[in-house]
């Protein structure tokens, strides 16, 4: 059975990675989610995609010139469906708090050594708070992290997010002692997805937003699809 994760909580259908995108997935029933992590000022875990503030929330500035407070205040609705109200930028710890969900899969952009050391040091210390660990998988598409992660929380489930074809993913992800391997869907072929499963790595294909690609995935044995509009997925796929 193809497992489904909502991509930002449901970004097709609320803005994206916010508390209100978060809840409209569970409504789904779909309790597996994936997001992005961006570090505040003062050291804060902060749901959101981009480095910059620019696209979601039209200020100008990078997440991590601010303090957590201010992102917090900040309104996160533009370039996604229209919303009625404002949807701040909510940290990591308010969703583990207020979201239910199953498994997690946290992102982490590419970063200097010193702010993947930060960022890892700052996920494990809340995932060991809330008693989640073994409901996250850290993914990200940088060396740097993945290295980060092997070093200041090695019993964190590792993830590899692979985009492009011109590095084996499966050699990388195997270098990095990866459970997971986060795959664009067009470098999702049976015979990479078969060889990755071989190799003992679930492979969550990304982003997955037409009803034909979700069962044509499905078909071929992907372990989960990340997908904008999880109610669709559970239309089309049915739930786990």
């Amino acid at each position: 059975m193809t497992l489904i994760y909502g991509h930002r909580g449901a970004k097709g259908e609320a803005p994206e990675n916010t508390l209100v995108s978060f809840r409209k997935c569970l409504e789904h029933g779909v309790t597996r989610c994936e997001l992005d992590l961006h570090l505040s000022r003062d050291g804060e875990l902060m749901v959101i995609h981009d480095p910059t503030l620019k696209r979601t929330t039209g200020r100008r500035g990078k997440v991590a010139e601010h303090s957590a407070e201010e992102l917090r205040s900040y309104d996160a609705r533009l370039g996604g469906p229209g919303w009625p109200q404002p949807t701040p930028i909510p940290t990591l710890a308010e969703l583990f708090e207020q979201c239910p969900f199953e498994h997690w899969q946290l992102e982490v952009k590419s970063a200097s050594r010193e702010r993947a050391s930060r960022t890892v040091k700052a996920i494990h210390a809340l995932t060991e708070r809330y008693g989640l660990a073994d409901k996250v998988t850290v993914t990200s598409s940088s060396r740097v992290v993945l290295r980060a992660l092997r070093h200041w929380a090695p019993e964190l489930s590792r993830g590899l997010v692979a985009e492009y074809a011109w590095l084996d993913p499966l050699k990388v992800a195997k270098q990095y002692d990866c459970d997971l391997l986060a795959l664009n869907w067009t470098l999702c072929t049976p015979e990479r997805l078969l060889k990755a499963q071989q190799q003992g790595l679930h492979v969550s294909v990304w982003t997955v937003n037409e009803p034909a690609l979700m069962r044509r995935l499905a078909d071929f044995g992907a372990d989960s699809v990340i997908t904008d509009f999880p109610g669709l997925a559970v239309e089309t796929l049915g739930l786990a």
